[in-house]
């Protein structure tokens, strides 16, 4: 029998016949990860972590237009200030290392546009597939900075460095049939078949053996850990450093006055 239970303000989870379904449902702002949503996903997690009874997880947003607009955006960074900025980011990476770290195969469900933060959250997950009219950005070099969530250390694992590199430095916008065709999604499906399409790939896993699911993600995790843990510490340790540079307050003041940035490297 699915039991279906908020976990938080804007995420709920589902539970049943070896899956959890989690959806973000915070439309009012875009499926917007806010702090209150990224802490009911770690909540989620850490219900997750010690399940031996759910192979599979699935996440997607609420309805079709967003998957999620991301963490911050300018506005949000400049009310936040400075360390009330890095306390998200820091929030946002336990989030997704907890979602990553889970001994399920995790897979997203990207029903709209996936922006900023959302696309490093779908990097944490092992497998995704992309509705026929989702988009996909990563801004940050827009303003003046780069993801500071993982997806310098994931994304060149999933599309390969110089692909990766060109994506976040560009900073352009991808749809899903360039995402299928780089290797950042496993299949497009139709708008409205996003739900059924999750369902449909988590009922065909969890009807194999469970030591297959879990022995060959745990392989793939041990595989790749040491760079990754090396990977992230640095992640962190530059972003922290660009919240305190004026590149970073130039790249808020030019979004909000609508003008082009004026980047120092300073």
């Amino acid at each position: 029998m699915n039991k279906n239970k908020a976990i938080g303000p804007g995420v709920s989870m589902t539970l049943g016949q070896g899956i959890a379904s989690i959806v973000i449902d915070n439309q009012a702002e875009d499926n917007l990860l806010n702090p209150e949503v990224l802490k009911a996903l770690l909540s989620a997690c850490e219900r997750l972590r010690d399940d031996a009874t759910t192979h599979v997880v699935t996440i997607r947003g609420a309805g079709d237009l967003y998957f999620s607009k991301g963490i911050l955006t300018p506005s949000i960074k400049l009310r936040l200030g400075k360390e009330g900025v890095l306390d998200v980011v820091r929030l946002a990476n336990r989030t997704f290392d907890a979602i990553e770290a889970l001994p399920q195969v995790v897979i997203a469900g990207i029903n709209g546009f996936v922006r900023a933060g959302a696309v490093e959250l779908v990097l944490a997950c092992d497998i995704r597939i992309a509705a026929e009219h989702s988009r996909m950005s990563m801004p940050e070099a827009k303003w003046g900075g780069f993801p500071g969530a993982g997806a310098p250390v994931r994304l060149p694992l999933i599309v390969g460095s110089a692909r990766a590199l060109e994506l976040i430095c560009s900073a352009r916008e991808i749809d899903a049939a360039e995402m299928e065709k780089i290797g950042f999604v496993q299949a497009i499906v139709a708008q409205s078949t996003v739900p059924q399409a999750l369902d449909e790939m988590a009922s065909a896993f969890v009807a194999n053996g469970p030591f297959a699911l879990r022995g060959a993600k745990k392989i793939m995790q041990v595989r790749l850990e040491t760079g990754f843990k090396a990977a992230r510490a640095l992640s962190d340790e530059l972003r922290t450093a660009f919240e305190w540079t004026s590149d970073a307050d130039e790249g808020i003041a030019a979004h909000l006055e609508k003008r082009v940035a004026h980047f120092t490297g300073t």
